[in-house]
């Protein structure tokens, strides 16, 4: 424990000392009070730095430790140490009405939310069962917008079977008597954007990637809302019950700075939220490097909820799943190879139980697949997607249409066969009658173009001369025969509806992207996804092209893909990251100390502040070693890990292994990790320590 030893009795007599000379300003708690039999209260830090500097002789400092290590240590002498306590406030909202225990609460100004916290937020309904918020992946427990999820949550259903008109029309709040009524449920914040252009929104994920996109700023923001909901689709006796208390000072400070800030962000990056979003955009390619810690991973994953999003938040789990299909992230190793991430042959089992071998892609291609289907539909035309929509129409009204295995067809030549299987990719046959090969798989593709090109064939060698072959494959007279038989049917499709395809960004992730043979896993795609060579201009054949379904087939990289790597220069078990490949991707460096703002996560000021002083200490005397550098500087994320550890254990099971490991074989091992420990704040218990607490739990 960081904090020194001494005795109760130092205690009582810092106590006397604080009731004699009073408590300097700075050292007042904000959090947390020791509570003494007579009720006098005492802030535990500073009763901790007295205690310390009557024991031991030391200036009166608490910034060697943190209030909860200071509770934790009184409470351990018996000493009450309670949290302390703010005036909360109730708030009821029902069909009819809305009340507040706050007498200053007025519907007539619901701007006086700004000044409010949320505390506690629920559903009541009229039988007395409570409804509490299901909270998502990341979704902070108590936030502004918690009690107008819960209406969503709780009316889900209703909300969603509204027709478009009645969402667009559903009140959600008129901040004063006087003020415009903001309306709208949305089903995007694209859509929202349209009516509303800010980022005072909150999205509500249901069903298969479906959304309620609603205005929400501050506390009160939503109570028009959440009555509504009340009124439309509540029985009489249910209501939403809020409880929330005044933001102090710093709170108040903190959400004008913070907002006033990310306005001038988004402008100033070109309407994203992140300076590296915009830098992504330019340069396609991009590489975090950096000190172990520096939170390279979870950034990537901002810049894509960044750009994705654009610019409107930079949280990933806000994403819609639809969203998540536009962002891939793989995790390079020595034994990943180009058939993982490019293609390659991989074993399957043979419709007769025999062992044979499937070409396959990889997941980066099918990546790839996904952002050349958006980029190429979103360069058509509105009578070209008509006319693309009419055949997938056609195609699957005849496929849904026919029993497979049963209706028979029959080629120009007379040769009888049955369709056996269909699927995204491929059209498999039956044929009978053919000794030699009895069964055939057809490319769907191929029957889809012929349908879509509105050409009209009449024989085999029209379609040998519209693919551009010199030769018909037998193939041909089979997609001959259903192209005949679907154009037979063409005429019962509905017509089509027409919607240009909207243009996307894809981001690629690749964390530790060093770790893997670099030039083995990309093989040609080093060309191809080279700035410069991006689309058409780049196309290339992959390793197994002649595999495929069509050999003269080429591989491009659209121009909305966008590469994301994250690599530690200091790890030892990784390849060499060659210069061809260096060139083609921005390298950015991270220090340690450049993501501190990810601990606010740890929602605790002082806890916050300790690890960032610890943190700093310990990186100085790190690069203070003549053999390390900046590069094995400890970032941020690890003390993420507060949120369940102390620092002793931060400590002991994650930073002494990696610092032992950094200085292995180093001179004086032994006093470079007394360095480390001294400067990051850890005491190593005395034996006897270890024996009483080992009795204490035995």
């Amino acid at each position: 424990m960081a904090i020194p030893k001494f005795k109760r009795q130092d205690i009582m007599d810092a106590l006397k000392f604080i009731d004699e000379n009073g408590v300097p300003g700075h050292n007042a708690s904000t959090k947390y009070v020791l509570v003494t039999e007579d009720g006098k209260m005492y802030p535990p830090k500073y009763v901790v730095a007295v205690a310390d500097h009557l024991a031991n002789g030391t200036e009166i400092s608490t910034t060697g430790f943190n209030a909860v290590e200071a509770k934790n240590y009184l409470e351990g002498q018996g000493f009450t140490v309670e949290t302390k306590q703010q005036e909360k406030f109730e708030l009821s909202i029902t069909a009819e009405s809305v009340e507040s225990t706050d007498e200053r609460f007025t519907m007539d100004n619901l701007s006086l939310g700004d000044g409010y916290k949320p505390l506690d937020a629920y559903f009541r309904k009229a039988s007395g069962d409570m409804v509490k918020r299901s909270y998502s992946k990341g979704e902070r427990r108590n936030s502004n917008q918690t009690m107008p999820r819960i209406a969503c949550q709780v009316f889900e259903k209703q909300l969603a079977a509204l027709s478009v008109e009645e969402k667009e029309s559903f009140p959600v709040c008129r901040y004063s008597p006087d003020s415009e009524m903001i309306r709208g449920i949305f089903a995007s914040v694209d859509e929202y954007k349209k009516h509303r252009n800010t980022i005072e929104y909150l999205t509500y994920g249901y069903g298969n990637g479906r959304q309620f996109v609603i205005y929400s700023w501050n506390i009160f923001s939503t109570i028009v809302f959440v009555q509504e909901c009340l009124k439309r689709f509540g029985e009489p006796g249910d209501q939403f019950i809020l409880t929330y208390r005044e933001k102090d000072e710093k709170e108040t400070e903190a959400a004008e700075t913070e907002a006033a800030a990310q306005d001038e962000l988004v402008q100033q990056f070109n309407g994203y939220r992140n300076p590296f979003s915009s830098m992504l955009i330019e340069s396609k390619n991009l590489i975090f490097r950096g000190a172990p810690g520096t939170g390279k991973s979870y950034l990537a994953k901002e810049i894509a909820a960044d750009i994705i999003s654009n610019g409107y938040f930079d949280d990933y789990t806000l994403l819609s799943d639809e969203q998540k299909r536009q962002v891939e992230f793989v995790q390079f190793h020595p034994s990943y190879d180009y058939s993982d991430f490019v293609e390659g042959l991989r074993p399957k089992v043979n419709d007769d139980g025999t062992m044979g071998f499937e070409l396959q892609d990889g997941i980066f291609k099918k990546f790839v697949a996904r952002a050349r289907k958006n980029y190429e539909d979103s360069q058509k035309s509105k009578e070209t997607v008509e006319k693309e929509i009419s055949v997938q129409e056609s195609m699957a009204e005849f496929f849904s249409g026919i029993e497979l295995g049963v209706d028979t067809f029959k080629t120009i030549n007379g040769n009888e066969f049955t369709i056996t299987n269909v699927d995204d990719r491929h059209i498999n046959i039956s044929i009978p009658a053919n000794a030699t090969v009895n069964k055939l798989t057809l490319n769907l593709d191929e029957v889809r173009k012929m349908l879509e090109s509105g050409q009209k064939f009449e024989k085999i060698k029209d379609i040998t001369t519209f693919f551009g072959k010199s030769f018909a494959s037998q193939a041909y007279s089979y997609d001959f025969a259903i192209y005949k038989a679907i154009r037979a049917k063409k005429g019962t499709a509905s017509k089509a509806k027409a919607k240009q395809e909207e243009l996307k960004k894809y981001i690629f992730i690749i964390d530790e992207i060093n770790r893997g043979e670099i030039s083995k896993i990309f093989g040609e795609l080093f060309f191809a996804i080279d700035p410069g060579y991006r689309g058409r201009a780049g196309e290339i054949s992959t390793q197994y092209s002649n595999l495929h379904s069509d050999p003269d087939e080429k591989f491009y990289i659209p121009e909305n893909i966008y590469i994301i790597g994250t690599m530690n220069d200091i790890d030892r078990s990784v390849d060499s990251f060659d210069f061809a490949m260096r060139r083609r991707f921005r390298f950015v460096e991270l220090r340690a100390d450049e993501r501190l703002e990810m601990l606010a996560s740890l929602e605790n000021e002082e806890l916050e502040s300790e690890a960032i002083r610890r943190m700093a200490d310990l990186n100085k005397e790190i690069a203070d070693v003549e053999d390390l550098n900046e590069n094995y500087q400890i970032g941020a994320s690890y003390f993420l890990k507060l949120k369940t550890l102390d620092f002793d254990q931060l400590w002991t099971d994650y930073l002494q292994p990696l610092l032992q490991e950094y200085i292995h074989g180093m001179y004086d091992e032994e006093g470079l990790m007394n360095r480390f420990a001294k400067a990051y704040g850890y005491q190593k218990p005395a034996r006897g320590d270890v024996n009483e607490t080992a009795q204490n739990q035995g």
